[in-house]
């Protein structure tokens, strides 16, 4: 198993920017495919952002492209999201999430397959 903790949430004026960790403990950190999802209240949790094992393969939501960029320590366990120009509706829980897979090098876009899950941090935009 892995444990997931999310921090660097907060509040911050439109334009502002932001960095998001997750930092894993239990198994190896470097075995797994990592993303990053967002919720707004009422709504479906969506993909942000995705990263593979080893960091070598990335891809983000149009959303978010050219403003955000993902990124991981596999020494510190560490799996970063750095948001920059945020907007008003960037505002939302933000999840990481694991799927081991050292195998196939892939990323994954589903919530439904990741195994592990933090438990969120909140990021609110004022406009």
């Amino acid at each position: 198993q892995v444990q997931l903790v999310e921090s660097g949430g907060g509040l911050v004026q439109a334009g502002g920017s932001l960095r998001l960790s997750c930092a894993a403990s239990g198994r190896v950190f470097g075995s797994y495919a990592m993303g990053w999802f967002r919720q707004e209240p009422g709504k479906e949790r969506e993909f942000v952002a995705v990263i593979n094992w080893s960091g070598g393969k990335t891809n983000l939501a149009d959303s978010v492209k050219g403003r955000f960029t993902i990124s991981r320590d596999n020494a510190k366990n560490t799996l970063y999201l750095q948001m920059n120009s945020l907007k008003a509706e960037d505002t939302a829980a933000y999840y990481c999430a694991a799927v081991e897979d050292r195998l196939t090098g892939r990323v994954y876009y589903n919530t439904y397959e990741y195994d592990y899950w933090g438990q969120g941090t909140q990021v609110t935009v004022s406009s």
